[in-house]
């Protein structure tokens, strides 16, 4: 997952290949709350790991559910409909779909068995409404107190007398929540009477309520329904555990998908999409039409999807979305490439989720220099005629950081302006659902190579380049090239066969066969470890005498360019501005001096329980700078335009920012 301030998504220009889906969250957090009813164990698969679905697992934690993780499961113990622990404060950050069940069954539960609970979370919570909901349980008979604002979160629950001798009534237009919450703590009143719960007003969202009673009938609770006016629980109803269940896929998540299959991806290189499709409980599964009736191509099977561009550009649409409320973010994405302006019709719960959506949509996608109209439930979108690189505003809101990314591919629309990198500020907030949504993206989506931004950093030895680079790449969310490993891999590989240091034909051809790969903070030759072994002193000075051969940096050149890779790259070494990368978009060049240097290295060594004598280290660093900077192959030296930065006086932190402060000054961002 991306924890960067902001991550910078250069123009994308297709998409092909395979994405396997993280489980849904509506199902996670439903199917956790109703194991933590049932007695016994409810043994969970492919559970979604998200920010909310944690904040529902240390809830339970809190309120006496046993939690075990197994190697492909998570075991629930249930509290078998009875209250382990009397008091709690549950904080449920910015998950609705924690909030509203948990408020109704603790309210239920600590009326019929005393206790007394506060629940909150994050100051967006505390602005999403949860008057009806509160209204319904007063009616009910449970005792609940405001702690802020009425209407809204935080709460105190403090037992009450609940009783079921009247239906429980409970408005439907503001949020389908609020009906799951009360179906799913009905069964808890269920011992001497039935309970009919009837919805005042239009029902929105009834796809989420189709979950909700497909899960309650899973755990032994079937629910009597009047179309969508009135549910009934029988007497006597009670949770029992299937023993086992599945998550499914989830099918809002793959929206981002469907949609860049109908974008940028080909008949014959299609996107697939696998754990969520034809056989779906999941009303956003319905997003498949709209994209089709925008023109994409999609085949389906029980739980896959394959979808490649069919009509282009996309065919506008004026489309009712109550029953894909979350999904439909994307179609507002999707309208920027349409033939004409689309309107998205009844979409005002969107105003009461993570931020007002409406409004957030509309100032956004005006960033990109795109025409919108925003009315009290509806937003139309024009098709985008020129394009400005803008910084996305996330509003903590997963969802618009993910469909916005999809605005990356605007360089597809013909006939617009050059395409413009586009910037996604607080990436981490996708962590809601989708926490590697990013990395799925990059796993599938292609950009030119000359598109992909390069960050250079170049210096002579133990001018703390590496130190800097991996720094410098952490913050922006890029890959990290460390040539000089490269080198001293093959350094040590030459050594280990007994090589002659200047047989130059047979240490390229070692070079280029070396069997070597990264993983963060590791360095692995074959199946070993060498992380340590290359950073030894002997193994240093032979890759600085082998990197003189022009035919082992041949050998090595193209490796070093495999890492362009989405969405960046920082590259330290001696050559990377001049001779590997010549066309980055930052150079930087780093030094200090070689008294400084060899202070450094000393300091390193000594600290590893290494023995070292400085007088010897600075005379092998003068003289490896003597080597680099005269050998006939690149040799060390500034590129033209590269930022020199003495860093004999400066900590690692003044030297990024200092870099920082650089690559803003190089990007197009305001």
């Amino acid at each position: 997952m991306y924890t960067t301030a902001f991550l910078d998504l250069p123009p994308l220009r297709s998409a092909a290949g395979t994405v396997r889906l993280p489980g849904s969250k509506s199902i996670s957090n439903r199917v956790l709350l109703l194991a933590g009813l049932c007695q016994g164990r409810t043994r969970v698969y492919d559970l979604l790991d998200s920010d909310d679905t944690r904040v529902m697992l240390e809830a339970l934690r809190q309120l006496g559910c046993g939690i075990e993780r197994e190697a492909d499961a998570l075991v629930i113990h249930g509290l078998g409909g009875r209250l382990a622990v009397h008091e709690a404060q549950l904080f449920l950050g910015n998950a609705g779909t924690a909030m509203r069940p948990l408020v109704a069954t603790l309210a239920v539960l600590s009326g019929l068995q005393g206790g007394c609970f506060e629940l909150s979370g994050v100051p967006r919570m505390h602005e999403r409404p949860i008057g009806d909901l509160v209204d319904a349980l007063r009616d009910l008979g449970c005792q609940i107190d405001y702690l802020g604002q009425a209407g809204y979160p935080p709460l105190r629950l403090t037992g009450g007398h609940p009783r079921v001798d009247a239906p429980i009534r409970v408005r439907g237009d503001v949020s389908s929540q609020f009906l799951t919450a009360l179906l799913m703590a009905a069964p808890l009143l269920c011992a001497q009477a039935p309970v009919r719960i009837e919805v005042v007003g239009e029902l929105i969202s009834k796809p989420y309520i189709e979950i909700t009673l497909q899960l309650l009938a899973r755990f032994g609770v079937q629910v009597q329904r009047e179309g969508w006016r009135a549910f009934t629980i029988a007497q006597g109803a009670t949770y029992r555990s299937p023993g086992e269940i599945h998550v499914e896929a989830d099918a809002s998540s793959a929206s981002y998908f469907i949609a860049l299959g109908a974008l940028a991806a080909s008949a014959q290189a299609p996107v697939r999409i696998e754990g969520v499709g034809a056989h779906s409980i999941q009303g956003d599964i319905r997003f498949i039409d709209a994209a089709q009736a925008m023109g994409a191509v999609v085949q389906q099977g029980p739980n896959w999807l394959e979808v490649h561009r069919g009509r282009w550009p996309l065919r506008a649409i004026d489309l009712d979305c109550n029953h894909i409320p979350d999904a439909a973010m994307t179609l507002a994405i999707m309208a920027l490439y349409a033939d004409g302006p689309s309107t998205l019709r009844n979409i005002a719960s969107w105003r009461v989720k993570e931020t007002d959506r409406i409004a957030a949509m509309a100032t956004e996608l005006r960033k990109l220099g795109a025409e919108v109209i925003e009315a009290a439930d509806s937003l139309t979108v024009y098709p985008l005629r020129q394009v400005r690189a803008a910084a996305i505003h996330t509003y903590d809101d997963h969802r618009v950081a993910m469909c916005f990314s999809l605005a990356a591919f605007h360089g597809l629309i013909d006939g617009l302006s050059a395409p413009q990198p586009l910037r996604i500020l607080e990436p981490r907030c996708v962590a809601k659902t989708f926490p590697d949504y990013f990395e799925t993206l990059f796993s599938v989506a292609r950009a030119e190579v000359a598109d992909i931004p390069v960050l250079t950093i170049d210096g002579p030895t133990a001018s703390g380049k590496g130190t800097l680079a991996a720094e410098v790449a952490k913050a922006l969310g890029y890959h990290l090239l460390d040539s000089g490993a490269l080198y001293r891999a093959a350094a040590l590989a030459a050594q280990e066969a007994g090589l002659d240091a200047q047989d130059e034909a047979a240490l390229a051809a070692l070079a280029a066969q070396l069997p070597l790969r990264f993983e963060p903070g590791r360095i692995w030759l074959g199946d070993r470890d060498v992380s340590e072994a290359v950073r030894r002193e002997d193994i240093g000075a032979l890759a600085s005498q082998i990197s003189a051969h022009a035919a082992v940096r041949d050998a090595l050149r193209q490796r070093q360019l495999e890492f362009r890779r989405l969405p960046g790259l920082v590259a330290d070494g001696r050559d990377m501005g001049t001779v590997i990368f010549p066309d980055a978009t930052l150079k930087v060049f780093l030094t200090a001096s070689a008294e400084t240097r060899a202070q450094r290295r000393h300091k390193q060594l000594i600290s590893k329980g290494i023995s070292a004598n400085l007088d010897t280290l600075l005379q092998d660093l003068k003289a490896r700078d003597a080597r680099d900077q005269s050998r006939r192959t690149a040799p060390l030296r500034p590129a033209q335009d590269a930022q020199l930065l003495d860093n004999s006086a400066l900590s690692i932190e003044a030297s990024v920012q200092q870099v920082l402060v650089w690559w803003a000054q190089r990007r197009p961002f305001k």
